[in-house]
């Protein structure tokens, strides 16, 4: 049913475990294990547990995006367990079943932050910003504590197994990690804690020798990769990312406002895409670190989907992202949402696309919008009501009959979503957050954190679009830049009050 590429990433992965951002190495958001929900009992989703952790919020940091390992060995037997981490300094371990904490690990912190300019601000919040990522074959969590250091906890006791190691920049902005063939990757961005954006990685496999690379793609606090995913990882040796505002400059190895391609093994920068239209995008704060792009297989080919804040995707070869000009993609969609063309005000696509192939063989691209639908952009046929405040868009992924190129052909648009987050998907359901955000910069971070609404659940048909189910009052708070996890039928999502959630059927 998926492409064989894929499940080469998961050949340690059950059904029960969610085991890094957006669940995969590539970060397509698909929980092609899952097997207990599908479009005709998903109505009957209910709020199984919530559970709130010691940890204070920090501007519009609370905690990181659930990850989910199953069949873990714990002081009460084993046990699913679901963990996050708290921009405070502390990793939380929760039974999935019952929410009951099962451990605790708090980092101490002898360092101070930096004076940056954006540091201490919602940019550069000085805490765990880098959602963590499991290890199954050895049994541990990867986190990256605010001083920068590299830690290896044990899944079932939160004991140190590895490390610390420095990793990065104490206190700077570190994104999801990933991990392949016992190496850890993230990115970094927005200067903060005076570290330079790019691409990190640390060999882990042996605790005593770990090998540490960076792969820096600017000379000051620009183009970074602030993608929800951080470093988004296909099965062809490659590590991608959308980077930020700045200079564009190769030869003096600047590469913002572009899509990137770096090397897995060494880290040695492969390919990047520079957008036609590039010096508008910086010149309107469109940089292309507003979502993490996904890589997938199509037919016989290897391609990354990136959408970000002007509206637009691009669909590329992901060994040749721009053709012979870096600047010639397979395929551009028209502007999709973002017609006032403004940066800050969670207009346009942000988070991460998200990808997924159903029964038929049929890839499927998600793409979350911030605020209306263009006027004048694409026809869906299939549509799920008035969608003010922002909306999941499908398309389907078809070959165009003149060039047998893939394009994305528009398939249905959701009703609304009071400020999408990337979606997951599972058994032909599309879930996604109304985040109740305010990301409307203007105004500062105080003016965000009132002008809120709680988050909402909800679950769609994968092929229409229709709501299948809404979780209405069950969450009481909002969330900024998380995202959801799906395991052995439980979804689990966290908020800003430091609330942690699952929602499952009912038990039998």
């Amino acid at each position: 049913m998926f492409a064989i590429s894929l499940l080469l990433f998961a050949s340690a992965v059950s059904a029960g475990d969610w085991t890094t951002y957006a669940h995969d190495p590539s970060r397509s958001g698909w929980a092609f294990e899952e097997n207990q929900l599908n479009p005709a009992n998903v109505s009957k989703l209910a709020l199984q547990w919530k559970s709130r952790v010691d940890n204070q919020y920090y501007s519009l940091s609370a905690l990181t995006a659930p990850v989910v390992a199953a069949n873990v060995s714990t002081r009460k037997g084993a046990r699913t367990v679901v963990y996050v981490a708290g921009i405070s300094g502390t990793v939380f371990a929760l039974d999935a079943e019952t929410g009951e904490q099962l451990w605790s690990h708090f980092f101490k912190i002898v360092a101070l932050p930096g004076k940056g300019p954006f540091q201490g601000t919602f940019l550069c919040p000085n805490g765990i910003t880098a959602t963590p990522v499991i290890d199954k074959s050895t049994g541990v969590l990867y986190v990256i504590a605010a001083d920068g250091a590299l830690y290896g906890l044990d899944l079932g006791s939160g004991r140190v197994r590895f490390g610390p190691v420095q990793f990065v920049a104490p206190f700077a902005k570190s994104w999801s990690l990933n991990l392949v063939d016992g190496t850890v990757y993230t990115t970094l961005s927005q200067g903060c804690g005076t570290g330079l954006s790019g691409v990190y990685s640390m060999d882990v496999r042996d605790p005593h020798h770990p090998v540490i690379r960076q792969m820096l793609l600017s000379n000051t606090d620009t183009a970074g990769i602030w993608g929800r995913g951080g470093p988004v990882i296909g099965n062809n040796g490659k590590i991608y990312g959308g980077t930020a505002d700045g200079r564009f400059n190769p030869i003096a190895g600047d590469y913002s406002n572009s899509v990137v391609a770096v090397s897995l093994k060494d880290l040695s920068l492969k390919d990047y895409f520079l957008p036609p239209n590039w010096d508008y995008l910086r010149r309107k704060d469109f940089d292309l670190g507003s979502a993490s792009p996904v890589w997938f297989g199509w037919k016989d080919r290897e391609l990354v989907a990136g959408g970000f804040k002007e509206g637009v995707v691009y669909l590329m070869d992901a060994g040749n992202l721009g053709g012979k000009d870096h600047q010639t993609p397979l395929f551009t969609s028209l502007r999709l949402g973002n017609d006032q063309a403004e940066c800050c005000a969670g207009l346009g696509i942000w988070g991460g696309l998200s990808t997924a192939r159903d029964e038929q063989g049929q890839t499927w691209i998600y793409v979350p919008m911030g605020g209306p639908p263009s006027a004048t952009g694409v026809h869906f046929p299939i549509t799920n009501g008035e969608n003010p405040h922002g909306s999941i868009m499908s398309f389907k992924v078809v070959a165009d009959p003149k060039t047998q190129n893939p394009i994305l052909e528009p398939a249905w648009i959701s009703g609304d979503f009071n400020l999408p987050d990337p979606v997951v998907i599972a058994n032909g359901i599309v879930f996604g957050l109304s985040t109740g955000a305010n990301e409307t910069q203007a105004g500062g971070t105080v003016m965000r954190m009132l002008k809120t609404r709680p988050a909402v659940l909800k679950a769609l048909d994968a092929k229409t679009g229709k709501e299948l189910y809404n979780s209405g009052s069950s969450m009481t708070g909002w969330v900024h830049f998380s995202g959801l996890a799906i395991a052995d039928g439980r979804i689990f999502a966290v908020d800003h009050d430091s609330t942690v959630y699952c929602f499952g059927l009912p038990l039998r």
